[in-house]
């Protein structure tokens, strides 16, 4: 016989600071990198007084203190987006100076002769360096000298678990954590659903439908579709699993590999998981980078590939020669 589990039991609770990585505190509540800029302006505006305090009268170099010691701890201690305000400040400074369009063609070759080039100075397009070289048919990601895969995954829902369930997700998920030797990046990201599409498409296909009630709950149900899309702006959520290989492990496909063994170390959970082909893996990057552009007829055409267009359509008249 099993023993008789207590009802009243509370399940087993860790906090977990939100701060975990936060850097270090060195004195007086303030970083190691805060008390650099503090110490590195005190020593620049030392070597100013000694350069001009028999120039310039003493309150004005007060006056000129103050302000710069508030810009100075301002920038040492302020935050701005998540970020310590001299990061900030340097990325802002760095995207002053980075160029403003990027081509994955050589644009520092000589223009062709028959290419008529403007008068005025314009900027030529920066060459653009993706991390990603290639994807291949079985959705690998060449990134330089090594190769990832992608893993897409659906969600679980732990408030509609009992203890004793989420207990054993969150150790099944411990686990695949705890073997993961190599980087892995998960991106939950939320994206806009297309319901439009999905009203015509059922609306095309009612007069398919072998009854005529059927055909009517098909209709209406299209009907609803189109009003919600209307009406709201409907989201799904995506999640993605990156897993990488190491640059010394053997074999072509081990990226692909750890995709495949994170499908079976997740299915415990309950989730649908599967790796991502190479059109999926494009696709799915493409979303990425502009989740809100809805997804183009016809998939992507290959590097290699010739574009075409159909041809125009001629008048049925005849004109005299």
């Amino acid at each position: 016989m099993h023993p008789t589990k207590n009802p009243d039991a509370q399940p087993y609770r860790a906090r977990v600071p939100a701060d975990v990585d936060a850097p270090d505190k060195v004195l007086y509540g303030l970083t190691f990198r805060q008390l650099a800029i503090l110490a590195a302006a005190a020593l620049a505006f030392w070597g100013a007084w000694r350069a001009l305090h028999q120039l310039v009268p003493v309150p004005v170099l007060v006056g000129a203190a103050v302000l710069f010691g508030g810009c100075v701890f301002g920038v040492a201690v302020g935050r701005r987006d998540g970020l310590p305000l001299d990061v900030w400040l340097l990325a802002a400074i760095r995207h002053s100076q980075a160029p403003r369009a990027l081509s994955t063609t050589d644009t520092t070759s000589r223009v062709p002769d028959w290419v008529q080039a403007p008068k005025s100075r314009v900027m030529v397009p920066a060459p653009l360096k993706l991390p990603a070289d290639a994807i291949d048919d079985g959705g690998e990601i060449r990134l330089g000298g090594g190769r990832a895969a992608m893993v897409a995954a659906s969600n679980v829902n732990l408030a509609l678990r009992t203890t004793d369930e989420q207990a054993a997700l969150i150790d099944t998920y411990g686990r695949w954590l705890n073997s993961l030797s190599t980087p892995t990046q998960i991106v939950v990201s939320a994206q806009p659903v297309d319901l439009h599409s999905a009203a015509r498409t059922l609306s095309r296909a009612v007069d398919q439908l072998p009854h005529p009630a059927l055909a009517d709950a098909a209709a209406d149900h299209a009907r609803f579709l189109d009003d919600l899309a209307t009406r709201r702006d409907p989201l799904r959520r995506q999640v993605l699993i990156v897993t990488c290989g190491n640059a010394g492990e053997s074999g072509e496909h081990a990226a692909r590999r750890r995709a495949d063994d994170t499908v079976r170390a997740l299915s415990g959970l309950g989730v649908t998981t599967r790796a991502l082909d190479g059109a999926a893996v494009t696709a799915a990057i493409a979303a990425a980078a502009d989740p809100y552009r809805p997804p183009r007829p016809g998939g992507l055409a290959a590097p290699d590939a010739v574009v075409t267009s159909a041809a125009p359509r001629r008048s049925g008249r005849s004109h005299p020669a």
